[in-house]
């Protein structure tokens, strides 16, 4: 049942910055937004910090990779299947028992490299760290759905939730590396899972926002057997190689041009050119079909990339990837609407989580071969590998645009 309120009816008309004030005014929305913000934290933070903590112990970049990588695709196994269960008995019921195992499999993997453990049981708990994360994106998002469905708030609602996450993936990795320098290594590790927990009981203290469990039943089909969810999904698949290429490329980029520092800022640049875009999406009362926005927007993302493989010099660098960043917002916002309109109610959040999935997938592919290319040809093959993955995600789009109304 889609909760609904007159005020909320009464602000559909409103644009600008309206928009986001009617959308936090909602009824227990800034007491779900804020909690499910600070619990996606970890989703920035977890990975570099794992990297970080056993490249310290085990000094092999290529143990700490092998470790990351197994962890991302037993992550992406496991989110959607927690974001089934989630929608069938509710989310409290699923989101505390996962992160009593998510803490406690950090809390071992931080005790296990303190004690200089073989490289097996680093391996072991890292991986089931890593797969356990609660993955809060959907969840969030499927609260809004259920709060604002049906009413043109809901394009705000998501934008804010893209800029949350754009905001995230640049404060986040800072503050890992910030706590690896001026603390221990281990410290990075421990503090996301304590951020994970704050997220996760102050989310799940929301009841009246939660949406309603949605048991099985014999006729209800998968929610990836619907075609729009397929579609989209795997169009994320696609835009998670692009975004790993990207950051890849950019990383050898800053090396080649003698500043390997500007690594960090370049890429917080595309972060900040895509939360400026996020902000003015918000902001519109749109009126074209969504399956038209996702596509603009995905055309802009990709499109962005194109120049960044002949940039001469760090000033055009930083120029043109804030401007490639400004259509992912967007693009994200869209896609994930699409994926809670192609489902009944009772699956948005497994079917948002398939989004979580795909780009994870897309990213555990995208690097290695991302990675083999700039290491023979420099930093431009990353980002025209970048460019086609984007292509191929546009051709989903064109091809499937029936199936993303």
């Amino acid at each position: 049942m889609t909760v609904i309120t007159e005020p909320v009816q009464a602000a559909e008309a409103d644009s600008g910055f309206a928009r986001y004030r009617h959308a936090l005014r909602a009824p227990g929305a800034l007491a779900f937004a804020i909690p499910g913000a600070v619990g996606r934290m970890p989703m920035a933070m977890l990975s570099l910090a794992q990297v970080m903590l056993l490249t310290a112990v085990t000094g092999s970049y290529g143990i700490a990779g092998s470790v990351s990588a197994a962890g991302a695709l037993l992550y992406a196994a496991v989110t959607p299947r927690a974001a089934r269960l989630a929608d069938r008995y509710g989310q409290a019921r699923v989101l505390r028992p996962q992160v009593i195992v998510f803490a406690a499999a950090t809390a071992a993997l931080a005790a296990c490299a303190i004690g200089r453990a073989p490289v097996w049981a680093l391996a072991v708990t890292g991986a089931l760290s890593r797969a356990t994360m609660p993955s809060l994106g959907p969840m969030v998002r499927s609260r809004w759905s259920r709060l604002l469905g049906g009413t043109a708030l809901l394009d705000a609602a998501f934008s804010l939730e893209g800029i949350a996450d754009e905001l995230i993936f640049i404060t986040g990795p800072v503050l890992v590396a910030a706590l690896a320098v001026g603390s221990v290594p281990v410290a990075g590790v421990l503090v996301t899972a304590a951020l994970s927990v704050i997220g996760v009981l102050g989310l799940t203290g929301q009841r009246r926002s939660e949406p309603p469990a949605a048991p099985v039943t014999r006729t209800q089909k998968a929610a990836l057997r619907s075609p729009g969810l397929r579609a989209v999904a795997g169009m994320n698949g696609c835009l998670g190689a692009l975004f790993v290429a990207v950051d890849l490329a950019t990383i050898a980029f800053a090396q080649q041009h003698g500043a390997k520092a500007a690594a960090g800022p370049l890429l917080g640049l595309y972060g900040l050119g895509s939360a400026i875009a996020g902000v003015w999406y918000g902001t519109r009362r749109w009126r074209s079909p969504l399956s038209f926005r996702l596509t603009a927007a995905l055309a802009a993302t990709v499109l962005g990339v194109a120049p960044l493989a002949f940039m001469p010099g760090l000033w055009p660098m930083a120029a043109a990837i804030t401007v490639a960043g400004l259509g992912i917002s967007a693009t994200l916002a869209a896609s994930y609407q699409v994926a809670a309109a192609a489902v009944p109610a009772g699956q948005r959040t497994e079917a948002m989580s398939w989004l979580t999935t795909a780009a994870a997938t897309g990213t555990a592919l995208g690097a290695p071969l991302a990675g083999r290319l700039i290491d023979s040809s420099g930093a431009p093959a990353g980002y025209l590998f970048a460019l086609a993955a984007g292509l191929a995600a546009i051709a989903i789009a064109i091809l499937r645009s029936r199936d993303l109304r």
